[in-house]
């Protein structure tokens, strides 16, 4: 039956949680002996509890024995000795009060193990499932893929006001041990009331905020953390998000795609060679159209500068204006797609880019070749297969454009001589940002 809520320890634990609507409590008795029994009825599964604590109980057995039968279950722990035991309510356990023992019995309701498709790292040859929302069902998958004895798992939590459980991965015959204690420590040094995604936590263990490189990867794939593992590195898993951390991480790791271990050797060499190309024409084509058309068009042959010039004779302002106005509508258009509901965003904003680029040539606004540039930069930045690192080099190309509205060419150059500085100088957790990948060597044993 129900416990009155004149019960003393129905009130205390109530209080604790803040009155809430959902708590559930039972006063059972056998005949022999009697257990009270609080949990949360959103948060639990109620046939596992009926199966696993009631049924048991009911069937005449004296304390004892019933004690000692429970407490050899799994997902069983004795937290007579621990405080705040009510708390443990919020984390889908079910407390069981008998006499002075209390016992935590886990019986969480999971709606969010179900191993998810796989939607932004997509690959042709690889698997095609990607990580859920549940660390247990990701550490299923991820040992299916690396069943390796030597991989470490660790738990630790962040959040002061709702703790998330985080699983540090790592295999301790590759994985450096400074790079562990550094994320530890990083772990550790995290002071936020909750943290909800990947994304958040990365920027709250990267000690410099203003980064223009991400300093971990992000994926959602169990097979690029097996193949991260092998190669000596970290992953974090959060509760409650499919997407995983990697550290460290270098340049050309953001820039591999899991496909390229999948194909032919001379396909993956062309493949990578079309990304690097992609990646330098996205972040310099604009800045080095205002530099040629507005400082250096002798850069051109006089057949093509007459052709660009002719096409912006009737735009009425500089080419940085016009640069700036286009960018302004693709990154608009990009925003917009991601925004939308999926019927109806990809078709919106492939209509409204044509309609609009269009619309702007004939008007004058813009020039016909500047169309041409914004689409092969837009094409560009999507070649690029991590969403983190594609961000980044979305913002890298409007400096560029400033420096070439200042200084030209010379601009431009300078520029990117920047960006390789800034780029060296990079560290991610330890490792250099531009460190080539090599061969991870085993540990001896003796180290």
């Amino acid at each position: 039956m129900n416990i009155p809520t004149t019960n003393v320890r129905y009130r205390q634990i109530a209080s604790e949680l803040s009155e809430p609507g959902d708590i559930r409590s039972l006063h059972l008795s056998n005949g022999k002996t009697t257990i009270e029994l609080f949990y949360l009825a959103t948060l639990c599964d109620e046939a596992k509890i009926q199966s696993s604590v009631i049924l048991p109980f009911i069937d005449g057995t004296d304390g004892k024995a019933w004690a000692s039968r429970f407490t050899s279950l799994p997902g069983v722990r004795d937290v007579t000795r621990q405080s705040g035991a009510a708390r443990m309510l919020l984390y889908g356990h079910a407390l069981i009060y008998w006499g002075p023992f209390v016992f935590a019995f886990d019986a969480n309701l999971v709606l969010n193990d179900k191993p998810l498709q796989s939607s932004i790292e997509t690959s042709i040859q690889g698997p095609q499932s990607s990580l859920s929302e549940n660390n247990g069902t990701n550490l299923n998958l991820i040992r299916h893929q690396y069943a390796s004895p030597s991989l470490h798992v660790e738990y630790h939590q962040v959040g002061r006001v709702s703790p998330r459980e985080i699983i540090l991965l790592y295999d301790d015959a590759y994985c450096k041990r400074e790079t562990i204690e550094l994320i530890r420590r990083r772990l550790s040094e995290v002071r936020v009331n909750l943290v909800q995604s990947a994304g958040q936590l990365q920027i709250h263990m990267t000690n410099r905020t203003h980064l223009l490189f991400p300093s971990m990867l992000l994926t959602e794939r169990p097979d690029r953390i097996a193949a991260s593992l092998s190669q000596g590195k970290a992953v974090i898993l959060l509760q409650g998000s499919p997407i995983s951390l990697i550290a460290p991480t270098t340049f050309f790791d953001q820039l591999s795609a899991m496909d390229d271990i999948y194909n032919p050797y001379w396909f993956t060499t062309f493949l990578i060679f079309l990304r690097y190309i992609s990646l330098l024409l996205t972040i310099v084509l604009p800045a080095l159209y205002v530099a040629i058309v507005s400082y250096n068009p002798e850069v051109f042959r006089i057949q093509l500068a007459f052709t660009i010039a002719g096409s912006r004779a009737v735009v009425p302002y500089p080419s940085f204006v016009e640069v700036m106005l286009m960018l302004f509508m693709i990154e608009a258009l990009v925003e917009g797609s991601m925004r939308l509901p999926k019927s109806i965003g990809q078709t919106a904003t492939t209509v409204g880019g044509l309609i609009l680029g269009q619309a702007a040539q004939e008007a004058g606004l813009v020039s016909s070749i500047m169309i041409i540039v914004t689409s092969v930069v837009a094409i560009c930045n999507f070649i690029i297969p991590i969403n983190t690192l594609s961000y980044s080099i979305r913002f890298l190309k409007y400096p560029l454009i400033l420096f070439a509205t200042f200084l030209g060419f010379v601009g431009v150059v300078g520029g990117l001589f920047l960006y390789v500085i800034l780029l060296s100088n990079h560290r991610s957790f330890g490792e250099p940002y531009f460190k080539l990948p090599g061969i991870v060597r085993v540990k001896s044993s003796s180290s």
